[in-house]
This record gives structure tokens, sequence and C-alpha cells, in this order.
């Protein structure tokens, strides 16, 4: 049985130690590169760190040493925590203060960089000097002697609702079960050559990197630009011949505002698989005009249960317009929904809100060096009374549609109490993308003058036609109270909108 992600990387080397492995516009690494690489840094890691078992951060920018980075520390047997080289120092202060960590590894001149996030006081790896030292063979083996499978991989910080971020710590054993089933679940191949969108220091990622490790493919990282470029953006596709994506709705949405797709179409585009927000159904029903041949999967999950707990292959006569469901659990993964009295709610209620729960090998250990937020909402699963079953609240509702699948629905702290009525944001912003001409939709409440407000991008439609066009999808209590038409919904790092920015702006 496999208990360490980089055998992933081992069996690779030695199946296509020839092959290119991950590649940026500047650089690549074949596989045995990879290997070497890590084993070189690994060694000085280990060598440097001695008996401090602490993670070891990783400041880089996105490039594919930054992902040998990330497999030196796990060959020194220590957890790896990707960070943004462009977040706050206040925000780095909260995560070193959290994470007391062992070092943190820089390159391409981001030493003063380091120092500046993080103080004088941290220990610094250069990664250069790392990934020029020997490798130790009796190290490494020393190292591996000790490795459990239930032992962290990786920490990823993600907003906590109180301003202080949250290190989630994810064991080898879940990220080798996500990996292992999310390739056999959705026939990811040995020749796929994917375009990574998402930011290392984001869940997103792990599809990018792991299903590239485990297969054999080739990873290309897109240049961050492009995805304000969008006939560029499938020129880089088209000249990479690359067979799958993982993006975000709001980079799809690039392409099909620009209805770039009608100058240039990637052909080799096979596998496209979107999640982590609301896909708009006129953005993917023009994406598979397009590609009507291509397989579309969503995905839903949270940083917590180490990447997705769900999926859904879009079948080629779904009606236009219909709304796209997360699906069904992946192997391996017990998902579920409980009401507000912790009772099951059954595939036979169809259309019956409940909060999405999971269980599993899937969920991560919890929160690093905070016991109190792990134990908030990893708890005994109440339908169990017999033995201790430990599953994820994700905080998000969902409902079983007629065929038993789960659609999602919106956050619980996305629902709120207006004029009487229980009322979810989501809902209200899935009918307005609904409505043709409308691109973006992004409710928020102001719990001052009890107001709801909408933020929207529309080709054409200006408030009075959009609030006519609700009247024929929602009830008039749900009718947000005031709009705001934008050229644009800002964004957060990993391509969410920012609703803490927009109410700053409007409440």
């Amino acid at each position: 049985m496999q208990t360490d992600i980089l055998e992933y990387l081992e069996k690779s080397a030695e199946r296509c130690p020839e092959k290119t492995a991950f590649a940026d516009e500047v650089s690549s690494l074949t596989y045995g590169q990879l290997k070497e690489l890590a084993q070189r840094a690994g060694t000085y890691i280990e060598n440097t760190l001695g008996g401090d078992r602490r993670p070891v951060m990783v400041l880089m920018k996105k490039s594919p040493e930054n992902l040998a980075a990330f497999f030196a520390v796990l060959s020194s047997g220590r957890a790896y925590v990707p960070l943004d080289c462009e977040m706050p120092p206040a925000r780095a202060g909260l995560i070193k203060g959290n994470l007391m960590p062992a070092a943190v590894i820089t390159g391409e001149g981001l030493s003063e960089r380091a120092t500046e996030l993080f103080g004088d006081d941290i220990r610094l790896i250069d990664w250069e000097e790392a990934a020029k030292s020997d490798a130790d063979s009796a190290v490494l083996e020393r190292v591996a002697a000790g490795h459990l499978d239930t032992d962290p991989a990786y920490i990823l910080y993600t907003s906590g609702s109180t301003g202080v971020p949250k290190g989630v710590v994810v064991s080898h054993r879940s990220l080798i079960d996500y990996v292992d089933n999310f390739c056999e679940g959705v026939d990811v191949k040995s020749d796929e050559v994917i375009a990574s969108q998402a930011p290392f220091y984001f869940d997103a990622s792990l599809i990018d990197i792991y299903c590239t490790l485990k297969m054999g493919g080739t990873l290309h990282i897109v240049p961050l630009p492009l995805f304000s470029q969008p006939i560029k953006l499938l020129e880089f596709l088209k000249e990479r011949s690359v067979t799958m994506i993982r993006w975000v709705p709001s980079a799809m949405g690039i392409v099909s505002t620009f209805r770039a797709l009608d100058s240039l179409r990637p052909e080799s585009l096979r596998l496209i698989i979107f999640g982590a927000e609301s896909m708009p159904v006129k953005c993917f029903d023009y994406w598979r005009a397009h590609y009507p041949d291509s397989r579309f999967v969503q995905i839903y999950g949270p940083t917590e249960i180490t990447g997705i707990c769900t999926y859904y292959e879009v079948p080629a006569d779904r009606p236009a317009g219909e709304v796209i469901p997360i699906g069904r659990a992946i192997a391996n993964s017990g998902v579920f929904l409980l009401d507000e009295n912790d009772r099951l709610i059954a595939e036979s209620d169809a259309g019956v809100t409940g909060e999405i729960c999971v269980k599993g090998s899937c969920l991560a250990h919890g929160y690093y060096n905070d016991f109190e937020r792990t134990r908030a909402v990893f708890v005994q699963n109440p339908l169990n009374s017999l033995y201790p079953e430990l599953i994820y609240r994700t905080g998000d509702l969902a409902y079983y549609n007629e065929k038993g699948d789960l659609v999602f629905a919106s956050r619980k702290d996305f629902q709120i109490k207006h004029m009487g009525h229980r009322i979810e944001l989501g809902e209200i912003e899935a009918a307005a993308l609904s409505v043709e001409g409308v691109n973006s939709a992004v409710c928020f409440f102001d719990t001052v003058k009890n107001r709801i407000h909408m933020a929207y991008v529309s080709e054409g439609l200006g408030d009075s036609e959009l609030i006519e066009a609700l009247k024929q999808k929602v009830p008039r209590y749900m009718i947000p109270n005031v709009f705001h038409r934008m050229d644009s919904i800002p964004m957060t790092p990993s391509g969410k909108a920012d609703r803490v920015r927009l109410k700053e702006e409007y409440i």
C-alpha cells in the first residue's frame, strides 16, 4: 500500500525520466530532474534543520522550481506550507505566529521579501544553494524509515471568518486517497497536458500538481496576465496542445464574456473541470457549444476535506440554461445533508436544503495549532452514537434534485432573515445569472439597514430591466433593494468574488 505521496514521483521518474513534468515560459523540469532536485534539496533541508521537525514554509514565485521545493520538503520528512509572495505583512505575521515554522525556503531574490514579511529572526533556506547540494541516500532513507502515512504532507492557510488565517493540515494518506480516487473517477489519462491556473497556495492546484505527478503527464503554468487576454490565453492552450484544464468559472468567464472561442478554438482540449465557485449557466453553455464532444466535470469540496468530495460529469444532453449540480460523492468519501436539528435529509427529500457534511479518509487533521476552531467543525457524527467518527461540517448548504444529485444552494453565512423570510443569497444570485445579458452577480446584506444589495455585470441590462426579469424568477421579498452595476466584480486571489471588499465599498 502506498504511504508516501512522493511514490508518485518515484514511479513516474522510473517510467518516463526524460518526459517534461512541469514547465513555464522560462524553464522546465523532466521527471528525472525533478526527482534529483527533490533529493538534493531534501538532503540539504534535513542536514540544515536536523531534529527540528516543524513545517517549512515555501516563499517562491509560481514555477517548476516552486514545485520541486515542495517535494524537497516532503523528502526531508516535513510538511510544506505554500505562501503567497504578495500577501500583506500583517497576514504573514499571523501565519508565522500560528505556525512557528522551522524555516522558509526562498528563491529568485526573495530573501529580502521573506525578511520583510517574517522578520530577521526567521531561518532562511536559499533554494539555489539547496538545489546544488549533493543528495545523500543514507540521510533520505533514514527519514523515510520513520515515515507514517498519517504524517502531514502540507498545510494550506485559508481565510478565517475572524480575520485570523486557518492552517489546514492534510496527511499523506488523505492526499493519496484523493488523487487516486479522482484520477480513477474522472478518468485522467497518462498523456494529459494540463494548463495550471490556480496559485499553488490554494487547494484548487492539487489536481494540477498531483494528477500530473501520478499519471506521468505534463503541467504547463499559465502566465497570470493571460487571464485578462483571452485570445492569447487560447493561443497558449493551442501551442502546448493542452488536453485538460481545472479552472475556476471566473477564469472561464473571461473567455466567454469576450466570445474568444469564436475566433480561436484549441482542438486538443478534451477534459474541462471547474469548481470553487458557482458556474454561470451562460458561461457553461458557451463553452459546451464550442466543445460538444469534450467532457465537462463540476467538482466541489472545501480545503478541509483535501480537495473535492463530490463531482458531476455534465451529460451531453443537458438542457441549456439548467443549473449544474455538484453531483455525488467521489469514491471513499461520505457526503450527506443534515437539517437544523442534525437529522439526515434523504435523497428522496428532493428540494429540502441542509448542510453538507463529509466523512472519510479525505478529512484533514484539522487546523494547525488551533484546537478550538478544529473542534467547532470537525465533530462527532450526530448520526452515530456507537463509536467515535469524525465528520466535517462544511457550512455549505445544498439540496437533492429529482435525480438524487446534490445541488449547491449557498453558504450558511449567506443565509439571511429579511422581511420575516429566511433567504439564501445564493438563490438570488443564481436567478440573476440565468437572466440573458447578466455576466456576473453577487449579493450581500446590510444588517443595519436591512437591505439586500446586488453587484452585477451586464451587457445592456440596467437596474429596472434586471428587476423585471427577477420578478419572473424569485418572490418579491427576494428582489434586492439596492443594485450596483459594475464593469467587473472584484475578485480575491483565489478567483472568487470579493464580498468583503464589496461590503466595505457599498455598506
